[in-house]
């Protein structure tokens, strides 16, 4: 049988260990080349460019 704690953990003893526990919001930057918000250190999903390389080359929609 496991351990039981001996007192009740105060509330914000509880509070001190779940705020550990938040997600934190996504850093966004200003691609250079579309100016398309995207996170930083990851090919832009917009243009598929990378530090001024292009990484992902995509394919342009032909209009009929």
């Amino acid at each position: 049988m496991a351990p039981l704690p001996k007192r009740r953990h105060s509330s914000r003893r509880q509070a001190k260990r779940t705020r550990a526990l938040k997600l934190d919001q996504v850093t966004l930057v200003k691609c250079p080349q579309c100016s398309e918000m995207t996170t930083p250190h990851q090919v832009c999903r917009n243009c598929g460019y990378y530090a001024g390389k292009p990484i992902i080359i995509k394919k342009e929609k032909s209009k009929k």
